[in-house]
């Protein structure tokens, strides 16, 4: 059996993290939910992890890895950007930048479904 680890990174601040982070943890649940039995079958155990992040870290908030590699680098032509986000900076008490995801001409604050996917099945197809 191949491992698939998935990572997501997030800021937590007492139990609480921000709108967009919400979005993304939620998606990428329920992409793994949907996928784990088709994943099985192809030969792959999943393995989810949630990493908790302080606010030093921001810069890494609302990121997903797969088997350790981001998944802006595994979409082709994918990018890193960030813009304000309120619900962090209600949560920091500061104004507060949080990334993005650039990809064919969309930008991300939330990480959909649908990019989870492409991603996870991009790994699965070159064993990365």
């Amino acid at each position: 059996m191949k491992d698939l680890t998935i990572e997501w990174r997030h800021y937590d601040k007492a139990g609480a993290t921000c709108d967009r982070c919400a979005t993304t943890g939620a998606a990428v649940k329920k992409v793994i939910s949907g996928l784990s039995a088709e994943l099985e079958e192809k030969g792959f155990a999943v393995t989810f992890t949630e990493t908790l992040l302080p606010e030093e870290l921001m810069a890494q908030s609302n990121m997903l890895l797969l088997n350790g590699v981001p998944l802006e680098q595994i979409l082709d032509n994918a990018a890193v950007n960030e813009n304000s986000c309120a619900s962090c900076s209600c949560l920091t008490g500061t104004d507060t930048s949080c990334r993005t995801v650039e990809y064919q001409g969309a930008t991300y604050e939330e990480i959909p479904e649908e990019l989870i996917l492409k991603a996870i099945r991009t790994v699965v197809a070159s064993d990365i």
